[in-house]
């Protein structure tokens, strides 16, 4: 009988030691440490910009010898929506709209102001962005432009016309930024833009090559979604 109690009183000693255990450790455990979840970045960007429009001030009148053109500079507000394909690849939309003025030089200086026109010059690039610089992430592009003359008007002659035309586009700059989403940016361009016009002076009608091969040039804020 006392083997029989003895190995009750062990069993009951061993499972109430058990219990205590199980309570001890369920009372010390901790929650698992949260994992911080890292949202994917946005592919798209977009950037507001003060551009400067600056023209080669170059052309031609055929049959003239001597004929040069010039066009006014402008300063204009400009939006640029950018898709990033991957961390380094990207593809660049710029949109904005100026106005040239159209100035007879060389031996037609006499003409003075010839018209004026407006652009919509919309521009696609595809980019390569370097990331191994921090918070400085540079780029460089190349792509396509395609401008459209609208509002065309003559003043010391009759009627302007310059047509619609594709050229090449290049690009460099970087954007600098203050946090995951705003940034600051510069951006210079070199568009390759070489139209035929017509225009008619003194009931004559003429036609040449306007060398508008404009400078883009750039500065404003970058906002990364």
């Amino acid at each position: 009988m006392d083997r029989k109690w003895s190995g009750l009183a062990a069993a009951a000693l061993a499972m109430t030691c058990a219990q205590q255990a199980v309570a001890a450790d369920l009372g010390s455990s901790e929650p698992p440490a949260a994992f911080e979840v890292v949202a994917p970045k946005s592919p798209w960007q977009i950037r507001v910009r003060a551009l400067g429009v600056i023209t080669q001030d170059s052309g031609s009148v055929d049959g003239i010898s001597g004929s040069d053109l010039s066009y006014s500079d402008t300063v204009i507000p400009e939006l640029d929506i950018t898709y990033f394909f991957t961390d380094n690849i990207a593809a660049e939309l710029i949109l904005g709209t100026t106005f040239a003025k159209v100035n007879g030089e060389g031996t037609i200086s006499a003409l003075g102001e010839i018209g004026e026109t407006w652009l919509l010059p919309p521009t696609l690039t595809l980019q390569y962005h370097f990331t191994n610089f921090g918070k400085f992430k540079p780029y460089v592009g190349a792509g396509v432009n395609y401008t459209i003359f609208y509002n065309q008007s003559g003043k010391n002659a009759q009627d302007l016309n310059i047509e619609n035309s594709f050229g090449a586009a290049v690009q460099a700059g970087f954007d600098y930024m203050i946090d995951d989403h705003w940034g600051v940016n510069l951006d210079v361009k070199k568009i390759f833009l070489e139209p035929d016009y017509d225009v008619t002076v003194a009931g004559n009608k003429l036609h040449g090559t306007a060398e508008l091969n404009p400078w883009l040039v750039g500065a404003g804020i970058t906002y990364r979604f």
